[in-house]
């Protein structure tokens, strides 16, 4: 069959339709190409450019908002901001004693070095650099004390794990803001080792206070045995000297019991011999004697 002279009917509209194809074809080209050529780099963040020709680009773009050619160009986004991580580490101590010390770090990458840490960490950097650098840390500084002195030392151990981190982190391009001891846990025979000891020392303690006590209580029982031999020295001389000195301490006696007797709410009758008085027992030679 010879097809050469078959004539095609025209379609009518068909030139319009085939516009109306490319218009619209265009138009979603366009809105692609709008909707994929800016990017946002929020607070806090910092972004780099892959390229599918050139790769990884050295510039680092700040916040805000970017302009990258669809499809050819990727953004990658990193959080700069310093965030905690919390690890865990088992080791051993100068004197073999198993320490089992929680380290918390605040890391955050360098903002210039982003390009230079996609290409050899990529974005995971934490993961693949942090557990290996501090476990590896931690067991050369604790190695380096005896359990006592990871207690005692503490702010010391502290720094010099932080100054070790830091170089070493620095290694990788990434700042370390912070480091500190959380927790230190220490074997069952060391704690028991260590309560056994703190008992010891408050009995040893006790025992000293009791031997300081009766020395403070045998010194005070010879002064007041030497102030009561002097005071009775002193009253027989002064009863040698006026015997009438008794008399007057027993005038001081009664006004002391009749001064509690008139305090009280009941009424007592007591005769001068109760109130040790006797007055009319006074002759004048009793208060003279002794003057001569």
């Amino acid at each position: 069959m010879n097809f050469k002279n078959v004539r095609v009917p025209n379609v009518p509209g068909g030139g319009a339709a085939s516009a109306l194809i490319k218009f619209g074809i265009l138009s979603g080209l366009g809105i692609y190409g709008v909707a994929n050529s800016l990017y946002n780099v929020d607070g806090g963040h910092r972004a780099i450019v892959f390229n599918r020709i050139y790769g990884i680009k050295d510039k680092v773009y700040p916040e805000g908002t970017h302009f990258i050619i669809p499809w050819f160009e990727r953004p990658v986004i990193y959080d700069v901001r310093a965030r905690p991580h919390l690890v865990e580490s088992t080791s051993g101590s100068r004197d073999l004693q198993m320490v089992k010390i929680g380290l918390r770090v605040l890391t955050r990458p360098v903002p210039d070095q982003l390009p230079t840490m996609y290409r050899t960490l990529g974005e995971n950097y934490n993961e693949r650099v942090l557990p290996s650098i501090i476990h590896e840390t931690l067991k050369a500084v604790v190695a380096q004390y005896n359990a006592s002195q990871l207690i005692t030392q503490r702010e010391a151990v502290s720094r010099e794990i932080r100054k070790i981190l830091t170089e070493r982190a620095a290694n990788f391009n990434i700042a370390l803001d912070d480091v500190s001891i959380t927790s230190l846990t220490f074997g069952r025979e060391f704690t028991a080792a260590i309560e056994a000891k703190q008992v010891a020392a408050q009995e040893a303690e006790r025992a000293k206070f009791v031997v300081e006590k009766a020395e403070q209580d045998k010194k005070s029982a010879i002064i007041r045995a030497q102030g009561e031999a002097k005071s009775a020295q002193l009253i027989g001389q002064a009863i040698s000297n006026n015997p009438a000195f008794i008399t007057l301490r027993r005038i001081e006696a009664s006004r002391e019991i009749a001064n509690t007797i008139s305090g009280s709410s009941n009424k007592v009758m007591l005769s001068s011999d109760d109130l040790l008085l006797n007055l009319h027992q006074l002759t004048p030679e009793t208060m003279t004697i002794g003057k001569k």
